[in-house]
């Protein structure tokens, strides 16, 4: 789960670079505004950061980006739940034109920066140079304990939100008592009107059915006796010449055997004529004018027309819409129920408690740790007889992030006491300080590389070569990139990487090469005498160079 390779095409002042990383620790040097941190900024566009048009170089159409890792069996669930390949390699890239629109793709499927930032947090662990400005923050006070105790705040922010939402639908509840009884009675008095009605789903139209049929009974009545008329009149009749022409045709069937099947058709076009006026007497035996069904009829549509007018919609819609009105009445009745929403407050409210004071359980155990293991770290940062405190304090009101605030204390000296360590540290203090702190917080998480952006800024001599040896330990078992300007930090290093600028007809441009055991001796004495290298500063570079060598032993 370390960095592989990084691959940079038209990014800043580099045309195209390609760099393959091993585990361990690696030191990243080079003169002041050679572009050290290019290849950080590059990396955390790979992981998702923020993107605009700047970082193309200049005359280019856009910048390409692509960072690869062996993946970590733990992203496997991750890169499936989110529809991407999982691979023993994980290729993370990412395309900003020349107008800041940016492209992403992860495993070569098409990403979200989001999705970047995702994967990022589990992979790469990045502290800045100014890093010691977050001990000023309390936000980031207790974020950097939570990391080191591993702490988790996303379902603890939730149960929070859940309680706060509970609790402002009360306070809505109380507030709106008026208004919702108003709304209530409003709604229970369409409801009675609608109820009185009664309305059936399927009435409207049965209703319009029997009282078209009987607003033309008479009308139809006489159609039937005049058919009936017809059909029976011995003159105009159809039944005696159908009668006439089948005995005809089947006296003469036994000379033309065709005869008896129109003969058939006749007999039966002579049943379906004495089955049709048998119906019309059934019909004129039942016809009823009905004048009173009318008229019932007629007032029975008159009230849903009347409805359907007065609440402005259309009369079959009617059912359909006092079902509405009865789920918008149990609502204002849930609405209005404040023991019921105070009760859902206090359920809310208990579940955020224990999930705070279990993570508050945590905060606490882990803060005597670190406070262990930054104190320790002190005395070997040239803190001698320091100490350092992390304190977990109750807060005033719940917050999304628990029960506690964190404050973090120091003492420069044996025998002082601890006070608000942004009150009695100095800055070079204060970045050893914080450095300790990445160095703990990154021992205990998961990314498998580290990160470190000049952050042993404001320190030299015998601490800085504490700091190496600390890197040194951290690439034991993760794998560690740092960008220093420190000698004493890079003798270090298992693997030394000189950032080159070069200045050309068309533009200036960086390198970022690797080191030889030469050129990286001539890179440690230029760190520490300047441009001008002597045999001095050679035979220094080479002393310290051995001497780190004696502890460092090889690579992991």
């Amino acid at each position: 789960m370390t960095l592989r390779r990084i691959t940079l095409r038209d990014f800043v002042i580099v045309q195209a670079l390609e760099l393959d990383f091993a585990p361990g620790f690696t030191a990243l040097t080079g003169e002041t505004g050679a572009g050290k941190s290019i290849l950080l900024d590059a990396l955390q566009l790979a992981l998702g950061a923020r993107a605009d048009a700047s970082v193309v170089r200049e005359g280019a159409a856009d910048a390409d980006i692509c960072a690869r890792f062996q993946a970590p069996a733990s992203i496997g669930a991750w890169l499936q739940s989110q529809g991407f390949k999982n691979a023993a390699t994980l290729e993370l890239r990412r395309q900003i034109d020349a107008q800041g629109r940016s492209r992403a793709w992860i495993n070569g499927k098409t990403a979200t920066a989001t999705q970047l930032r995702q994967v990022g947090e589990q992979l790469v662990n990045i502290h800045g140079q100014h890093a010691w400005q977050n001990l000023m923050h309390a936000d980031s006070v207790r974020s950097l304990l939570d990391a080191y105790a591993g702490i988790s705040t996303a379902e603890l922010r939730r149960l929070w939100q859940h309680w706060r939402e509970a609790t402002a639908q009360w306070h809505a509840a109380e507030q709106r008592q008026t208004q919702l009884q108003q709304e209530r009675e409003r709604l229970q008095w369409q409801i009675d009107e609608l109820e009185k009605l009664a309305p059936a789903a399927d009435e409207w139209a049965d209703l319009n059915t029997q009282h078209t049929r009987l607003a033309h009974a008479q009308t139809l009545l006489e159609a039937a006796q005049r058919a009936l008329a017809a059909l029976g009149d011995e003159d105009t009749g159809a039944e005696r010449p159908l009668a006439y022409a089948s005995s005809q045709l089947e006296a003469q069937a036994h000379l033309e055997p065709g005869f008896a099947d129109i003969g058939a058709t006749l007999q039966s076009c002579l049943a379906q004529l004495d089955d049709a006026r048998h119906s019309l007497q059934r019909y004129l035996e039942r016809a009823d004018l009905d004048p009173e069904r009318l008229a019932a009829l007629d007032e029975r549509l008159g009230l849903w027309l009347q409805l359907a007018r007065r609440h402005k919609h259309p009369p079959q819609d009617l059912p359909q819409l006092l079902s509405h009105w009865h789920t918008q009445l149990a609502a204002l009745d849930a609405a209005a129920d404040l023991p019921a929403l105070a009760h859902a407050v206090a359920r809310a409210l208990e579940r955020y408690r224990s999930a705070a004071q279990a993570i508050s359980a945590q905060r606490h155990h882990a803060a005597t740790q670190l406070a262990q293991a930054i104190t320790a770290a002190m005395q070997e940062l040239g803190m001698q007889g320091g100490s350092f405190t992390a304190q977990v304090l109750p807060l005033a009101e719940p917050g999304a992030h628990g029960l506690d605030e964190v404050q973090f204390l120091v003492a420069g000296h044996p025998g002082a006491t601890p006070r608000p360590i942004g009150k009695v540290a100095s800055g070079g203090e204060l970045s050893r300080i914080s450095l300790a702190l990445a160095v703990a917080t990154s021992a205990q998480g998961s990314a498998g590389t580290l990160i470190f952006d000049e952050v042993d800024a404001g320190i030299g001599g015998a601490v800085a070569q504490t700091v190496g040896a600390l890197m040194q330990r951290l690439g034991t078992n993760r794998q560690v990139l740092a960008v220093t300007h420190l000698p004493q930090v890079a003798a270090f290093a298992h693997q030394h990487y000189v950032v080159h600028k070069q200045r050309r007809k068309t533009g200036t441009t960086s390198q970022v090469l690797a080191t030889d055991a030469q050129q990286r001796e001539q890179e440690i004495a230029r760190m520490l005498g300047g441009q001008t290298i002597s045999d001095t500063t050679l035979a220094h570079a080479r002393e310290m160079l051995a001497q780190a060598q004696a502890t460092r032993g090889a690579a992991p």
